[in-house]
């Protein structure tokens, strides 16, 4: 199994400030990349006030939170953060385009006994390996929103993976604190499959008028005791990340997985969820997320 000591997340947004935080925690040193520097010191305030929290109500002691915090680094381009790291995690939106290119960029800039890393949720890790000459060594890391409070990680063997690389990323899952299940890797892996079929139907049970958008998340919630409604979960999670998600189902699994006509039109209207202040719910008080930059190409 390859040792790591020091991980390389790539964007800042949601979901890289989170996983940066649990692995600072779990004892690696981390380097949070993203072009943006808006981005950088947002997840900076966002990462320092969840630990205080934690502190606050007992989960983690103040030393603990201090030392992570001193573990935490940032960077302002893809070659700063990746040419320390032993593991390298992919965080960028949900876009097989964009993916791709940051696989193809680490490819270069990394030591060849690095290992990558992608966060995808649905997305073939043995498409976006393709692109690279390390496909032994890529391997899916699916961490759940709020990284920090989700315990499962989902650990993805694409058609290349070896046993090692497979091995060090579930063992750096459980040092972050998760509970990791390993997955062949078929579409949508284990969560997001049925998840998108769950929160499709419900936007066309609301689309049919059948029940409010209030009511269909109580009726999940005290009837089949989803710690979370439907629709509370695409607002956290993003509409237009969950129609991604459907688009890859339905061209991957078939008509079963068609998004509903309702989404579309949330996804349209910049409806997308507690990141722009508005999705099925409004959340008047949200600052809007904001978008990473394009990736510059290797020798722009």
């Amino acid at each position: 199994m390859a040792q790591v000591q020091t991980i390389a997340v790539i964007g800042a947004g949601t979901m890289g400030r989170g996983i940066a935080h649990v692995a600072a925690l779990g004892g690696y040193h981390t380097i949070l990349e993203d072009l943006l520097p808006n981005a950088l010191r947002r997840a900076e305030n966002e990462i320092r006030g969840n630990l205080d929290k934690a502190v606050e109500i007992g989960k983690v002691s103040a030393e603990d939170a201090s030392a992570a915090f001193g573990r935490l680094r940032y960077a302002g381009s893809v070659e700063e953060a990746a040419r320390e790291a032993d593991l390298v995690i992919e965080a960028v939106p949900e876009e097989m385009e964009s993916k791709i290119e940051i696989f193809t960029l680490l490819d270069k800039l990394c030591r060849p006994g690095t290992i990558l890393a992608s966060n995808t949720s649905s997305l073939s890790i043995t498409e976006i390996a393709s692109v690279t000459y390390r496909a032994k060594k890529c391997v899916g890391m699916h961490f759940f929103n709020p990284v920090h409070k989700m315990k499962l990680l989902e650990v993805v063997r694409a058609l290349e993976t070896d046993d090692d690389t497979l091995a060090t990323a579930a063992e750096v899952g459980r040092r972050m604190g998760k509970e990791v299940v390993v997955i062949k890797e078929s579409p949508g892996f284990i969560t997001s499959r049925i998840n998108a079929m769950i929160g499709n139907e419900a936007f066309y049970m609301l689309q049919e008028g059948i029940a409010s958008a209030q009511d269909i998340d109580k009726a999940l919630k005290l009837g089949l005791n989803h710690p979370m409604g439907p629709f509370e979960l695409v607002d956290l999670v993003g509409l237009d990340t969950r129609l991604s998600i459907l688009e890859y189902l339905h061209k991957s699994l078939g008509e079963k997985y068609r998004p509903a006509p309702l989404l579309v039109q949330y996804v349209k209207a910049g409806r997308v969820g507690r990141k722009a202040g508005r999705g099925v719910y409004d959340y008047p008080d949200q600052k809007t997320e904001e978008k990473r930059a394009p990736v510059a190409k290797a020798g722009d």
